[in-house]
């Protein structure tokens, strides 16, 4: 028999992530201490507890795992040194400071991935700018220019077009190697699969999504399940995706996103070690939400069904261009909530900065292409100026 809290779980990243975590902990009997340097973060209001810190800070990291029985995170941005040494002093994390270190660079990811037999685009790695010019020369144009480091949510992915975009970028005047290259894949899909990894190594697997992003933002935008692909290649991305998650020898719940090229190759894109966009649908689409799951993983408890009840679809909201970080004004949500089968999450975001992520609506139909309409319709009826 265990006592109330079941796990005290510590939170590394206050975001909208960790809101919807916690809401899944409150039902499992997990107790939550969520470190943000936001004091006004999405988890503020909902976690039993916040550390106002930043995530690179050993000394909040140490406060935070000195209040709970293990750690997690919903952004792998945080300092991986750090937390190998909490580690290495008998402080459970999930997944596993190894991990990061691999996730965190994006060309090691790629490497480690191709190492492992896994197919992922074309890639090179420049070591300086003359190199750079030089590889994209041979790779041709367009070609895809990824920062190693922390990019998310289209930052740190440039297309060129040609040498003078190139140029313009200014990425062949850094030295050092930030950036690698990659091949332009033209009029790809670009499906996800969320595969979650449990203690005893057992793996429990969601249908893939499809995904769509925002033209301009280059942000994912809108979701769908099941997935637009053939039986063959829905299996297909499965085997790749927990090929991928294998590889990393590591516990919680893993996004692997995927190229669908014209031709029917399906390609690793990168992955995410936490609960991602591309799942949220889950939460009333699937027997168990992505966040539950990731929690069920990282808690050592048995992995729950992945079964889809229903067809569904996920839009985004963002904030409007013209918000300049005041307090956020929402309109729309009466209009928004008579659109049958809508379910509304907001974050709880008190400012509204353009293109910030600040909930999504899902709705649920007998196909994915009439849920994506009607979560589209809803979506259309709300603004945050």
């Amino acid at each position: 028999m265990s006592g109330y809290p079941l796990v005290r779980l510590g939170v590394i990243g206050g975001g909208q992530l960790g809101r919807m975590l916690i809401s899944a902990a409150r039902e499992l009997g997990v107790a939550v201490m969520v470190l943000d340097p936001d004091p006004e973060a999405a988890c503020a209001e909902v976690a039993d507890e916040l550390i106002v810190g930043e995530l690179h800070d050993p000394q909040a990291l140490s406060r935070l795992a000195a209040g709970c029985d293990l750690l997690t995170y919903e952004i792998e941005h945080t300092d991986v040194t750090a937390l190998s040494e909490l580690a290495d002093k008998g402080t459970v994390i999930r997944p596993a400071p190894e991990l990061l270190r691999i996730i965190q660079d994006k060309l090691v990811q790629k490497q480690h991935l191709q190492d492992h037999g896994v197919p992922v685009p074309v890639f090179e790695t420049p070591r300086s700018g003359e190199s750079l010019r030089e590889a994209a020369g041979r790779f041709g144009y367009p070609c895809v220019c990824k920062s190693r480091r922390g990019g998310y949510d289209g930052r740190g992915v440039i297309v060129c077009r040609d040498a003078a975009a190139l140029a313009a970028a200014g990425l062949d005047q850094e030295p050092g190697g930030g950036w690698f290259l990659e091949r332009y894949l033209e009029g790809v899909e670009e499906p996800a699969v969320i595969v979650a990894r449990g203690l005893d190594g057992a793996v429990a697997v969601y249908p893939p999504f499809g995904t769509a992003f925002h033209p301009e933002r280059n942000v994912c935008d809108a979701v769908v399940v099941p997935a637009r692909l053939s039986s063959e290649a829905g299996a297909r991305a499965v085997e790749i995706a927990v090929a991928a998650v294998r590889s990393l020898a590591s516990v919680g719940l893993f996004a692997v996103e995927l190229f669908h090229t014209a031709e029917g190759e399906l390609l690793v894109n990168e992955i995410a070690p936490r609960p991602h966009n591309s799942g949220h649908v889950t939460i009333e689409a699937c027997a168990t939400s992505q966040f539950e799951q990731h929690l069920r993983a990282v808690c050592g408890f048995p992995l729950g069904s992945t079964r889809l009840l229903s067809a569904g679809a996920m839009v985004n909201l963002l904030a409007e261009d013209g918000a300049g970080g005041e307090p956020a004004q929402i309109e729309g949500v009466r209009e928004a909530l008579a659109v049958e089968g809508v379910n509304l999450h907001l974050y709880g975001k008190r400012r509204a900065r353009p293109g910030r992520k600040m909930g999504h609506v899902t709705a649920l139909a007998e196909t994915a292409e009439l849920a994506l309409y009607q979560a589209r319709r809803a979506a259309a009826c709300l603004r945050f100026r």
